[in-house]
């Protein structure tokens, strides 16, 4: 990974520069700076690489491995049903044209025109690259509605339909599982549920400061109890957000809120440890703003919710990111059957995002991993992703993340051969 350093770019000035190269120029060092050919890059890996490599799967069964948080990714080309708002490719929006040419060079997109089919064969030549990685759930997402159940594009930044997930699982079930995204809000909502569920989805996948998803709505814990009837999954962003439109909606990504939802015994899972982010304390109202981490954490703690609420560990190695909510969870390995793995593909194949330079400054790997980790980027992003966490250790402690945290746990059962 070719590490560049924008500390001293203004966000006008490279959104300016983006927009007067065409894009292409900046864009590739910022994502997407890897080799295409996957097969030709795996050939050309160190001794070194390899071995870190090989290192990474020890204690682990490979049917068992899973990857609980991949985006599927489509502009809909092909009638595939997927959107991105038209904002998103409108040069004269340049913060959003940024973006999205960042996410679809990270997505390895080369023809527009087939942008969706691309993206999956790419997905599913990283996985075959190294079988090791096993299966990903692959997330499906709905539009932005508003309170009376209805959809406001205007305020959408992308849209992917169950259907499409499900499709890619029925054509790769060795590599992926269907996570349907469906909003508490909608008129059929519910009858969306049992019918994803009739498909076998066991997952539903929300992002609530961007879809304007409040879990304390009684439409919402209505749904989830449904869920919890036919032993479903929520798998939800906590903390803030930043890869997708959602400042007016931050406070909907507050831990807390899912509180009454876990009461009730639904099962979760709060993506990313909600590490980013202040957070209103619901617990004690009135009080100081506090991390949304700290917040994520006090659930974590409490005793009644050990068999329903699970932490996932995507953005814990984002360079923003590094710190107290990674360092916590090496230092508590009492909740490592909580934990579960997730990449936030193909957020991974956004070069400026990770630093292994920092990851050695701070003490997380030794500097004889750096070059290795950069040659294993460059090769394949996601298995990347996967060979950072079981790499890095605890700077004081040396602890590890337990191996148990890259299998399905109770939630999903391993592969059958």
């Amino acid at each position: 990974m070719k590490e560049l350093n924008f500390r001293f770019w203004s966000l006008p000035a490279l959104i300016t520069l983006v927009f007067l190269s065409g894009c292409q120029p900046l864009v590739r060092p910022i994502a997407g700076n890897f080799n295409l050919n996957i097969l030709e890059e795996k050939k050309n890996l160190s001794e070194a690489a390899k071995k870190l490599i090989d290192e990474s799967f020890k204690g682990l069964n490979p049917d068992c491995t899973v990857d609980f948080h991949v985006h599927a990714v489509g502009l809909g080309a092909e009638d595939t049903g997927a959107w991105v708002n038209p904002k998103m490719l409108d040069k004269f929006s340049p913060k959003h044209y940024l973006k999205y040419n960042v996410y679809m060079s990270a997505s390895g997109i080369t023809d527009l025109k087939m942008a969706d089919r691309e993206y999956l064969d790419r997905l599913v030549t990283l996985l075959k690259a190294e079988p090791r990685l096993g299966r990903a759930l692959l997330f499906a997402f709905d539009y932005f509605h508003d309170d009376k159940g209805k959809i406001v594009k205007e305020n959408s930044t992308f849209y992917i339909p169950n259907d499409y997930v499900l499709k890619a699982a029925k054509l790769y079930p060795e590599f992926f599982i269907p996570v349907a995204s469906i909003h508490p809000y909608r008129a059929d909502a519910l009858s969306e549920l049992e019918r994803v569920h009739k498909e076998g989805v066991r997952f539903i996948k929300w992002l609530p400061n961007s879809q304007h998803i409040d879990a304390l709505d009684q439409r919402t814990l209505t749904f989830l109890s449904k869920m919890k009837e036919w032993d479903m999954t929520l798998i939800t962003h906590t903390g803030e957000e930043k890869a997708v439109e959602g400042e007016e909606f931050q406070k909907l990504g507050n831990p807390l809120r899912f509180r009454k939802a876990l009461d009730q015994g639904t099962k979760i899972v709060m993506a990313h440890f909600a590490s980013l982010g202040m957070c209103e304390d619901l617990d004690n109202p009135g009080s100081e703003k506090k991390s949304c981490f700290d917040l994520f954490w006090r659930l974590m703690k409490e005793k009644r919710y050990g068999k329903n609420l699970f932490g996932e560990t995507s953005a814990l190695t984002l360079y923003t990111r590094l710190g107290k909510p990674l360092n916590t969870l090496l230092e508590n390995p009492q909740v490592s059957s909580r934990v579960i793995h997730g990449s936030d593909y193909p957020l991974p194949a956004i070069n400026i995002l990770y630093r292994t330079s920092q990851y050695v400054k701070e003490g997380y790997i030794p500097e004889k991993n750096k070059q290795a980790l950069n040659e294993i980027y460059r090769y394949n992003p996601l298995l990347y992703n996967f060979v950072v966490k079981r790499s890095l250790s605890h700077p004081k402690t040396g602890a590890k993340l337990d191996p148990s945290v890259f299998h399905g746990k109770s939630l999903v059962e391993c592969r059958k051969k």
